[in-house]
């Protein structure tokens, strides 16, 4: 990348497009009553997804940016399951029949911080109240550090058929900085369990622009990341953000690298990855070939979530727990984020909507333009904008920053095509931010990168 465009483009602090609009757009105005009536409004004959929120963990990573809690005991988590399994009985409910799902994905926090028999008996509830189908796809989010034999196989019993590990860095200087100490041992021990049981479909998470880390250090990572030959790699980069997560201020910000070296890190690990054998699936992740995201990129069917890339096409996401997202075909929803506010609404008999946001024509529009750069790279501008009976125009020739990425070589416009270089691909989203009408409201009210 020229070091012009790096230096005007890949600085700029940008949402990651996981959804559109980003989440600063939320308001209060979107309360658990309009979330009951998109509920009921669901098509039942179109699978959903549901995630499910565990915010605990038991200790903080400094560089952390989910909504997680840090808790040595466990009355607190199994308080925690009882209201979560309340809600799960109170959104099913609302359905004449048990919803079909396609996809289901614990996040957190650490997911795996349930006990063994505590995983068994949710996956019992979803069943009892949702239609999940042998197809159903089952993921969840692992912390290496604290996966037992017992949970390793509690979770091929459940039927999960992916698991996302946790790596960052395997730098030892670096996990005392971010207070995250993880050999590589824990982490190879972690993927034979899983194995073992019956979860073949694994993910490891790499991030770089991390304290005192430098190439070096994040090739060394990949590439024993690499001898574990994990299915899938997510690999990302450091958002240093103490102002909204007080926990980061334990990160000395003289030892982060500036962009530059953020950047040579990036394109250190894709080209070790891509290297053996790897295919870069959009911006920031990285699958074999034979993978389903690899055939969703070639047939132009990648799609972009909460979760990143993925092959999940669902129009509906119903998220359970504090601060979970979830998405309809009218809008977001996301729940209260403390723990405490969240149970009181659902001990009270309501869905513990804080905010959300109702989609406009436009916002759909938008929202599909986005998602396509952001996993294809390119959209057709025209097609888009009519399908969705609009006039394409005042979103090519009336775009300022559009007219500023053309000029400075990031991408080329023709017939209402946008199509981004090869070699400048790492700006992403600084295109998608180009079809962002919020972007600069967003940025006044938040400081977060949603």
């Amino acid at each position: 990348m020229h070091a012009s465009i790096l230096q005007k483009y890949g600085e700029m602090r940008l949402p990651r497009y996981t959804s559109y609009p980003t989440a600063p757009r939320f308001a209060d105005t979107i309360d658990y009553e309009t979330y009951s009536g998109w509920l009921a409004a669901i098509p039942r004959e179109q699978d959903v997804s549901l995630y499910l929120h565990i915010p605990f963990c038991r200790s903080m990573c400094w560089y952390c940016g989910c909504h997680t809690t840090i808790t040595r005991q466990d009355d607190p988590i199994l308080d925690y399951l009882a209201v979560l399994k309340d809600e799960i009985r109170m959104v099913a409910g609302g359905a004449r029949q048990p919803l079909p799902v396609g996809e289901v994905h614990f996040g957190g926090g650490t997911p795996t911080i349930i006990e063994p028999e505590e995983f068994l008996a949710l996956m019992n509830l979803l069943r009892e109240h949702f239609s999940l189908a042998g197809s159903t796809g089952i993921a969840v989010e692992i912390d290496p550090r604290r996966l037992t034999v017992e949970m390793a196989e509690a979770l091929g019993a459940g039927g999960v058929t992916r698991a996302s590990l946790g790596v960052q860095s395997f730098d030892p200087v670096v996990q005392k900085a971010i207070n995250r100490i993880q050999s590589e041992a824990q982490t190879a021990d972690a993927v034979h369990h899983l194995r073992r049981s019956g979860v073949e479909n694994l993910n490891f998470d790499l991030i770089y622009g991390l304290p005192h880390q430098t190439v070096g250090s994040c090739v060394a990572t990949a590439k024993a990341a690499l001898a574990m030959r994990p299915e899938r790699f997510a690999v990302f980069g450091y958002a240093h953000i103490p102002s909204f997560k007080k926990h980061q201020r334990m990160i000395d910000e003289n030892a982060l690298p500036d962009g530059a070296a953020r950047n040579a890190q990036a394109m250190a690990i894709s080209e070790t990855l891509v290297a053996a054998g790897y295919r870069q699936i959009g911006l920031d992740h990285f699958a074999l070939p034979h993978d389903d995201l690899v055939r969703a990129q070639d047939t132009g069917k990648l799609r972009r979530n909460f979760q990143g890339y993925t092959t999940d096409n669902c129009e509906t996401l119903i998220g359970f727990g504090a601060s979970a997202i979830g998405r309809s075909q009218e809008g977001y929803v996301q729940n209260e984020v403390a723990p405490g506010l969240y149970a009181r609404h659902i001990a009270s008999g309501r869905l513990a909507t804080a905010k959300g946001y109702r989609l406009t024509g436009e916002d759909r529009m938008r929202a599909e333009i986005i998602e396509r750069l952001m996993c294809d790279f390119t959209a057709d501008i025209r097609a888009i904008a009519a399908a969705h009976g609009f006039d394409a125009r005042p979103l090519i020739e009336g775009n300022a920053k559009l007219a500023a990425l053309a000029e400075d070589g990031v991408l080329d416009v023709a017939g209402g095509v946008i199509q981004v270089r090869q070699d400048h691909r790492f700006v992403i989203r600084a295109v998608a931010a180009a079809f962002d009408s919020y972007l600069e409201q967003s940025q006044r009210t938040h400081s977060k990168a949603a």
